[in-house]
């Protein structure tokens, strides 16, 4: 089974709950690897967390989560991604999936913007970037309620992630586990 490192920040949790829900969707179809990116992990302003890196060197498929802040990714994604450049300079990134989740405040809160730079990033690293096959708004189930195709894009509804959202970002883990397997 290929190995899915979910590489995520969360502030308030809810990027933490998608990133459990891509889990779950991959579970039985690849091994998980839940990566938070934490606050102590930067330090003097550089990530540093060799452990996390290297758990992304031996997966076989990749999603980057982040929440959508002032139009972007939080900085401490942007640390982390950073950090990523002697891995760049070496392409040892290559050919692995990627995909990519974020959550923003309001329903058109520039979370494709952050989807963007996520997609950028990977391809930069040489991965093959998949993205949601579920027209938004015609899917029966109310998957990819948003209908961002380049990754999956959520903003809260009182409080609270919709249902739909979590079960989208179930499909988004089943999707690059599915992928990911085709591809090793």
């Amino acid at each position: 089974m290929p190995l899915l490192a979910i590489v995520y920040f969360s502030i308030s949790g809810t990027t933490e709950q998608l990133a459990h829900a891509i889990a779950r969707g991959a579970t039985g179809m690849a091994e998980i690897g839940l990566c938070r990116i934490a606050g102590d992990d930067i330090v003097s302003g550089r990530f540093r967390n060799e452990r996390l890196l290297e758990t992304i060197d031996r997966a076989g498929a990749v999603a980057f989560g982040s929440p959508t802040y002032m139009g972007g990714p939080t900085a401490q994604f942007k640390a982390f991604a950073d950090a990523s450049s002697d891995r760049w300079s070496q392409q040892r990134w290559a050919d692995k999936i990627a995909g990519g989740f974020t959550t923003g405040a309001c329903a058109n809160g520039d979370q494709l913007h952050t989807l963007t730079y996520f997609s950028i990033l990977a391809t930069q690293h040489g991965m093959l970037w998949c993205g949601l096959d579920i027209p938004g708004g015609e899917d029966p189930a109310g998957r990819n309620r948003l209908g961002s195709q380049l990754g999956l894009a959520t903003h809260l509804i009182d409080g609270a992630l919709p249902e739909s959202d979590l079960v989208t970002a179930e499909y988004l883990g089943r999707r690059l586990a599915r992928i990911a397997g085709r591809h090793s």
